[in-house]
């Protein structure tokens, strides 16, 4: 006499309901379609923004050169990468640095105010284009607090005492020093906290030394600094690195250089895109897992 069992009837059949493996019979679930590239391309833009704007909050932002003052150094619509990561890191300016700067007591009076459109607006304020609203100033750092700077004649600039050899990156042509009453012979000391700034264009630039009847005396308090300006992005043909000339090195002049950590030297949008595109390569790569386990479990329940 034949017994049967769990998975055979009596008759060595299998129950109805049941495979040959004991299993129920039910077909395994189809597996799950993962989300086309197309219904997902909008929330890798929203995240590549949202990078993008805490890259430039707190990263890099670019600026654009609306003027003469740093040539030939930056030209006119020249845009650059400016560092804002160090300065959290407590990095003060340095002598030799160009740096962008918030205009510390309306040296930018009478200037033409910009008026950008909907669009530059939103792009400048997810840092996808230089910012066209804020009132910003870019020039080179000579002295830092409790730095003497000086000028007689028409130069050299003294820094402490040595006379600093610009001409690496003073506009061709031009004096380190201008013979003017209006601030171009001076001789000051850098207070604690602030820094005092020329340009390279050393005669058309009103810098620190045409700024001495503010209320900070031409000095920029170092809180109003932005960051460091590391690279020009554009255009191509005038890419580069801003190094700290040589002439800051020279001994004598009590220079202590941090060891900052190294400047980012990409654009916001440039991040914001790398840092999506490993999100959409272990996206895809997780939908193939699951589409290949569901096909093993399939294929599993029909043995």
């Amino acid at each position: 006499m034949t017994t049967g069992n769990d998975a055979t009837g009596e008759d060595g059949a299998p129950r109805e309901g049941q495979g040959l493996d004991g299993g129920t019979g039910d077909a395994p679930p189809p597996p799950r379609k993962p989300r086309s590239f197309w219904k997902e391309l909008p929330i890798l833009i929203v995240i590549a923004l949202v990078l993008a704007l805490l890259i430039k909050t707190f990263l890099v932002q670019a600026f654009s050169i609306p003027s003469a003052s740093m040539e030939n150094t930056l030209r006119i619509g020249d845009r650059v990468l400016v560092d804002k990561l160090t300065p959290w890191f407590g990095s003060k300016p340095e002598r030799g640095e160009v740096v962008v700067f918030h205009d510390p007591d309306d040296w930018l009076a009478g200037e033409p105010a910009p008026n950008p459109n909907a669009v530059q607006k939103v792009l400048s304020w997810i840092g996808l284009m230089p910012s066209a609203n804020e009132k910003d100033l870019i020039k080179r750092v000579i002295g830092v607090g409790g730095d003497t700077i000086e000028c007689k004649g028409t130069g050299p600039l003294l820094l402490n005492g040595k006379a600093l050899n610009e001409t690496s990156y003073v506009y061709p042509g031009n004096t380190p020093c201008s013979q003017d009453d209006q601030g171009g012979q001076f001789k000051v000391k850098v207070p604690k906290g602030y820094i005092w700034v020329m340009g390279d264009h050393r005669q058309n630039s009103r810098d620190s030394r045409y700024n001495q009847t503010d209320k900070n005396h031409g000095f920029v308090p170092v809180d109003k600094v932005v960051g460091r300006a590391i690279v020009k992005a554009w255009p191509i043909n005038h890419w580069g690195t801003l190094p700290v000339p040589d002439t800051f090195d020279q001994p004598g002049l009590n220079n202590q250089r941090s060891s900052a950590a190294a400047s980012l030297t990409v654009a916001p949008e440039g991040v914001g895109v790398a840092a999506v595109v490993p999100l959409l390569v272990w996206r895809r790569r997780r939908a193939d897992r699951l589409r290949s386990d569901a096909l093993q479990k399939s294929v599993g329940g029909r043995r």
